[in-house]
C-alpha cells in the first residue's frame, strides 16, 4: 500500500493547491482501483476540495472564514482566552474545528476521481507562513 507526504509551504494564511502533486504521486503509485487519504498534521490549518477555476472563489473563500472567525483582538473575540501564541492562533483552531483536517479520495482507473474545476488545497489559517505535512495513502 503506497504512502508517502507532501511538504506544503504556506507564505501566510489562504488556500494553497497541491493537486497536481497528489495526482501525480497516484500515477506513480500504479494502482488502478482505491482510496486516496489524505492526512493534515497540524490543529491551525485544513484540507479542502474546491473549485480550482476561478481565483476568485479563493478569495471569498478566504473573505468568508475572516468574517465568521475573525482575529482574537477584535471586540467581538473578546470571550477567547487562548491567546499565547497570538491573535490569529485561536481563531485558527475554530476554522480548523470547522473544516475538514483529512480526505478521501477514490483513485478510479489509476486517477484521482476528482471532478471537473475540482482541486485539493490546504487552507492556512495562521497569518505567518509555515511547513505543513500532508500524509498520504492509498488503500485498496
Amino acid at each position: 500500500m503506497p504512502q508517502t507526504s507532501f511538504i506544503i509551504r504556506t507564505g501566510g494564511a489562504g488556500l494553497y493547491e497541491f493537486t497536481e502533486e497528489v495526482t501525480g504521486w497516484v500515477a506513480d503509485a500504479g494502482g488502478q482501483e482505491g482510496l486516496c487519504t489524505l492526512f493534515l498534521r497540524h490543529t491551525s490549518a485544513s484540507l479542502l476540495i474546491q473549485e480550482n477555476a476561478d481565483p476568485d472563489v479563493r478569495r471569498d473563500l478566504d473573505a468568508y472564514f475572516a468574517r465568521l472567525v475573525p482575529r482574537a483582538d477584535t471586540p467581538e473575540m473578546d470571550y477567547l482566552t487562548h491567546r499565547c501564541e497570538g491573535p490569529d492562533d485561536m481563531p485558527a483552531h475554530i476554522k480548523a474545528a470547522l473544516l475538514p483536517v483529512s480526505l478521501s479520495i477514490p483513485v478510479v482507473q489509476g486517477r484521482l476521481g476528482l471532478g471537473t474545476w475540482q482541486g485539493i488545497y490546504l487552507f492556512e489559517h495562521r497569518d505567518a507562513p509555515h511547513r505543513r505535512e500532508v500524509l498520504a495513502h492509498i488503500g485498496g
